[in-house]
């Protein structure tokens, strides 16, 4: 799940984690009092920032033609101009696809002088199976730029999930990134906190670029999150109720709101052939497959390892909620799955549904001759795939009919 950067941001504070003073506004009002209130406290340089999720919003352009998601205001009436021009409005960014997002908040925060900019991150290192701290002297850029001309500038550090940070790992990063003085210490608390809020939210990763050495306004350095984006492991959702209530359904495809009702993992693609398939590896090489032939996958959607005979027909339901679907390739591997409980769940499925595209299935594995058996049964149109490879020609060239 992801959450918004305000809400990253809160959840930093709460770790200890330094961020700029700001205030989440989903009114014109809501904005004109965060300014005032930061303007009274001294700052000369606030940012508003328009919250969707999705990335390049500085570069973004609105639908009606105001230009950057994000803006610097140097008065209350330039924060309250540039918040009427945001909020209720569609930004379109390199990320959003032409359609955009509705920018229903923005965040009004301090804007300090930014002094020198890093990047620190904590994710999962699957090959160690431990917690991976990255830093570098690079902020402000794509890590994936800085790791592919400079990776001597990235400094990893692996924590040991028994212990946890140790204090001395902090420090090496802070040291790493040519931190002195006051603000060391202050980077090394940082660090700690900024470990520990990915640890005890169980993020799947956190990322603060940029990471800013800032001049505030009585003229000392401080260290603060500028930016921030967290996302969370949705199967460790259910311990943390405060976060799950910060998802935000409008950032969300319907369709995928749809599907996590009935414990469907489905995301929504370009193509046109519909995967419906029992784990997540298969449907990744289903979807390579599909490509390898010529097609092109509409979705991914894998269904589990048990799924029941109303999880399959949910399933069928979301696929043909998707206009652009011209055909629908059913690949399932039976080890834990019963075939026939698949198949009993497509035939109740293609009946209900009044289901008109070509079906293409390929089942194999538990209790694969009583499925078979049950779709031949059925008296319906259905596309039989002796492998995977034939089904996913068959699926192409129904559609290319």
């Amino acid at each position: 799940m992801n959450i918004h950067e305000y809400q990253a941001k809160q959840l930093l504070k709460q770790y200890g984690v330094a961020v700029p003073a700001g205030d989440p506004c989903k009114t014109v009002e809501e904005a004109r009092a965060a300014a005032e209130r930061l303007f009274g406290a001294g700052h000369t340089l606030i940012v508003i920032k328009s919250q969707i999720h999705a990335g390049g919003r500085g570069k973004g352009t609105f639908t009606h033609g105001f230009k950057g998601g994000v803006k610097l205001a140097k008065s209350v009436e330039e924060a309250v101009d540039f918040a009427t021009n945001m909020l209720g409005k569609t930004l379109v960014t390199k990320q959003t696809g032409p359609e955009g997002r509705v920018v229903q908040t923005i965040l009004v925060a301090a804007a300090e002088k930014i002094l020198k900019e890093f990047y620190l991150a904590v994710l999962l290192d699957r090959a160690t199976s431990r917690p991976l701290i990255m830093a570098s002297t690079e902020g402000g850029v794509e890590i994936e730029e800085v790791a592919e001309k400079s990776p001597e500038k990235i400094l990893k550090e692996w924590v040991d999930p028994a212990v946890g940070i140790m204090p001395y790992q902090a420090r090496k990063i802070a040291s790493g990134l040519g931190l002195k003085g006051d603000v060391f210490n202050a980077a090394v608390k940082l660090i700690m906190g900024v470990y520990k809020t990915s640890w005890e939210t169980d993020a799947a990763m956190v990322e603060i670029n940029p990471l800013a050495i800032v001049e505030t306004p009585s003229g000392k350095e401080s260290i603060v999150c500028v930016d921030a984006k967290i996302s969370l492991d949705d199967n460790a959702l259910y311990r943390h109720a405060d976060i799950q209530a910060m998802r935000d359904l409008a950032e969300e495809s319907p369709l995928e709101i749809e599907a996590s009702k009935f414990s469907l993992n489905y995301i929504k693609l370009d193509g046109s052939i519909a995967c419906l398939v029992n784990g997540a590896g298969l449907a990744m090489s289903t979807m390579d497959i599909i490509q390898h032939f010529g097609g092109m996958p509409a979705n991914f959607l894998d269904v589990g390892g048990g799924a029941s005979k109303d999880q399959v027909s949910a399933a069928f339901k979301i696929i043909l909620s998707d206009p652009n679907v011209k055909a629908i390739f059913v690949n399932i591997f039976g080890g834990i799955m019963d075939c026939n409980v698949i198949a009993t769940g497509i035939v109740e499925a293609v009946k209900e549904t009044g289901l008109k595209l070509p079906l293409v299935v390929r089942l194999e594995g538990n209790n694969v001759a009583a499925g078979k058996a049950t779709l031949a049964a059925s008296g319906l149109t259905i596309i039989s795939g002796d492998t995977m490879a034939d089904a996913a020609r068959k699926v192409v060239a129904a559609v290319a009919a």
